[in-house]
């Protein structure tokens, strides 16, 4: 799914007035927007007046973001596997179970045939 080899273009631009940073490129999840519009510390808002600033600030807390979802996404992605193996892994045991089980049933059968001959030679051989 979307790993880290990605060559998507990311493009940054400040509108007229260099209030809003706009971002090209990236899709983000509602939680992800959520979180972007909270404050991250009291200082963060005295630093408003500083264009500069906040668009680097801005940027760095994008690439946070987009470094937390591709995390997340990446544990789900790994749970979902872990998942399937053990599912796997389960079937194999219940399959090998069976197969011990009918190995058993035929030497099992095996034996039982093998002390009926060997006892009915043991008659014969009492008879002569």
């Amino acid at each position: 799914m979307g790993g880290g080899g990605s060559t998507r273009r990311v493009t940054f631009e400040a509108d007229e007035n260099e209030n809003i940073t706009v971002v090209k490129g990236v899709r983000l999840s509602d939680s992800v927007i959520d979180r972007m519009k909270e404050p991250s510390s009291p200082s963060g808002r005295q630093h408003r007046g500083s264009g500069a600033v906040n668009d680097e600030e801005l940027k760095k807390r994008i690439a946070e973001e987009l470094a937390l979802e591709r995390a997340r996404r990446d544990s789900e992605a790994q749970k979902r596997r872990l998942k399937e193996q053990m599912y796997v892994r389960d079937e194999f045991g219940k399959l090998l179970e069976r197969e011990r089980i009918s190995s058993n049933e035929h030497l099992t059968r095996a034996i039982l045939r093998e002390r009926a001959a060997t006892e009915e030679e043991r008659q014969k051989a009492q008879r002569l």
